[in-house]
Order: C-alpha cells, then structure tokens, then sequence
C-alpha cells in the first residue's frame, strides 16, 4: 500500500493556488470547477507525482492547529537541500522556522505554514 494524495480544503482558493503552484512549486495536473458545490478542485503534483488534491468550498470552518490538534499534524516534504529550500522560502515572503537536526536520523528538516496555517515541514533527503 502506499498514499495516493493529500486532500487540502482551503480558505482563500486564488491564494492557496498560488502559494502551491507558484510558492512551492507544484504542477497543475487539473482544474475544475463544481458548480453542484460551488467548489473548485485543483489536482497538484510534483514532477509528475499526483501528491495534493486542493479544493474550494463556501465558508469551511477554520482548521484548529495549535496547540497541537488532533488529526493531520503536518505535511512533509522531502527536499535534496534544506538550507537552499529555506533561502528560497523566505525569499519568497514565507516565515520559516531555524533549520533543526531530528534527533533520532540526524537529518536537518524546518517548518513554515501553508496560508491557512497548515505546517509544512521540509526534510533532508
């Protein structure tokens, strides 16, 4: 078994698809409009890897992310250099946290969030 994707709802469409496609990088694989539920979903992928499902919805209901909630913690992504991808987050307008060493793999990893607050952490390879 392994994941297919990562279904996101988002407050602000527009801005989460930029933040996804322009910030972070992702390809659009498809864009759709549902009108039935006045919904948009935007299937987003990494090089051509289908990872994330973004949607639209009236009015969701604010996603409660601290202190920790329950459900999903976070969302990760691997990265070849984590202090490049941090220069070019916070290049880019994003608030990252330090680097910091995951004691238990040695590996370096860092967290911001995406626009409606979900955190994104980025882990060495």
């Amino acid at each position: 078994m392994k994941i297919h994707h990562i279904a996101i709802i988002c407050s602000d469409y527009e801005v989460s698809k930029k933040f996804y496609t322009e910030i972070l990088g992702l390809n659009i694989i498809r864009e759709v409009y549902r009108e039935e539920r006045q919904s948009f979903k935007l299937d987003l992928a990494i090089g051509d890897h289908y990872v994330i499902e973004l949607f639209s919805f009236p009015n969701p209901p604010k996603r409660p992310s601290g202190p920790e909630a329950c459900g999903l913690r976070h969302l990760a992504f691997s990265v070849e250099n984590v202090h490049d991808k941090r220069q070019e987050l916070v290049q880019k307008g994003l608030i990252c946290e330090e680097i910091r060493i995951d004691e238990f793999t040695g590996k370096e990893f860092f967290f911001t969030r995406d626009p409606d607050q979900l955190p994104l952490e980025f882990y060495e390879m």
